[in-house]
């Protein structure tokens, strides 16, 4: 028989702890609420060592969209909040996700609300999520902005898929380019180097050079790899500093063609969390505040924590952040107007809409440009190698054809 650990108070508030045996967890609530005890908890043995082991998983966007979508229509068809989550987690597939709906049923059967049940998981669910889920009780339009909270997630998630879509085939190419030429120089030039000395005579310069490259190369090879370990694991903490994070996003900005994608997808992810965020209500300073963050570029979030302070001092929003410099004159009129017609939301949907189309063809442009340079690059180094080993071949086939 299973065993439940349950966490309770008795009637002068004394915290008391300890398991029981039973087929199923309802009986073990009966049991508590007959001692006249206000139930905390109580989940199987076996979830709660499951739930000290874990902690740190994630839950991927498209699952918290089909999560919101569904339990948006259970509420919608007047179905409690507490047989939704029981719903939902029998038909979820991840483990992760089965436990958190059981210990946020469980939390709400002891009387939490559902927002400051998913404070427990920040890793499952982001800053957004768990401030719109308040507004939505606040508001009493829980069904609502679930279905918000949907249309917001699978937007972005489709930003970041294109994306990585588009920045994927030129790497991958690139990797492969790198992989092939590494192994020519490596294993292939020498062996002809060995067939060339064998064979004696002058080698022409590009040979010569090819040679001298694989030479280094091979007997470098060990501290180029330690160098490109070393440079690895020292970047990849300094942009996990403050510091290292703005400088690194600065640079990202001023790239030539990316910097320009670059800042149309943290402004797109600025605006569009911005607007869904007023539109449910969130206030103002704490939706700014969550969109610098979610906007995924330091650059963006210090100017927002910048506009905030303004706004603190009573000023508008459009004043201060074309004071910044940080945001295009399109973003800032728009805002403008937004606010002197008291259509904010609508502007800011417009704006995101407007950078979202901007991205798609900037994307869209990238890879048709990439593909020829890739390929001329890629032509221009082995054609080169194939020359230079082939050249004292052709020499060789000539002077015996005399």
């Amino acid at each position: 028989m299973p065993k439940f650990a349950y966490t309770a108070k008795d009637e002068d508030a004394h915290l008391l702890t300890g398991t029981i045996d039973a087929k199923e967890r309802s009986f073990v609530i009966r049991e508590l609420k007959k001692k006249n005890l206000t139930i905390i908890s109580v989940a199987a043995e076996e979830e709660k060592k499951a739930e000290l082991w874990s902690g740190r998983e994630k839950v991927k966007p498209m699952d918290l969209v089909i999560f919101s979508r569904q339990l948006a229509t259970l509420i919608d068809s007047g179905i409690s909040l507490v047989v939704g989550l029981t719903i939902l987690q029998q038909q979820v597939e991840n483990p992760y996700l089965k436990k958190i709906f059981y210990n946020l049923k469980s939390d709400i059967e002891a009387g939490n609300s559902l927002s400051s049940s998913f404070g427990k998981y920040p890793s499952a669910f982001p800053d957004i999520f768990m401030n719109m889920i308040k507004a939505g009780e606040t508001s009493g339009s829980l069904n609502e902005i679930l279905e918000r909270v949907a249309d917001y997630l699978e937007r972005t998630e489709n930003v970041r898929r294109k994306l990585k879509s588009a920045l994927t085939y030129p790497v991958l190419v690139m990797s492969m380019a790198i992989i092939i030429v590494g192994f020519l120089m490596l294993k292939v030039v020498p062996t002809f180097k060995n067939i060339f000395i064998s064979l004696g005579g002058a080698l022409p310069l590009p040979t010569l050079i090819l040679i001298k490259i694989s030479d280094y190369g091979l007997r470098l090879l060990p501290i180029i790899v330690l160098l490109i370990i070393t440079f690895y694991i020292i970047f990849v903490k300094y942009i996990h500093t403050e510091r290292g994070r703005l400088r690194f996003d600065q640079f990202k900005l001023r790239l030539p063609i990316f910097g320009l994608v670059f800042r149309n997808v943290a402004i797109s992810k600025f605006v569009r969390t911005l607007a869904t965020l007023v539109k449910s209500g969130v206030s103002i300073l704490e939706a700014f505040e969550i969109s610098g963050k979610v906007s995924g570029n330091k650059v963006i979030e210090q100017a927002t924590d910048q506009i905030r302070l303004n706004l603190q001092a009573g000023e508008n929003i459009s004043e201060p952040m074309e004071q910044t410099g940080k945001f295009p004159i399109f973003v800032v009129k728009m805002i403008a107007v937004g606010e002197q017609t008291g259509e904010l939301e609508k502007m800011l949907n417009k704006v995101s809409d407007y950078y979202e189309e901007q991205i798609n063809e900037a994307l869209s442009s990238l890879t048709s440009m990439l593909e020829p340079l890739i390929i001329v690059f890629l032509g221009v180094i082995i054609g080169f190698i194939v020359l230079a080993m082939f050249l004292p071949i052709f020499k060789l086939t000539q002077t015996i054809g005399r």
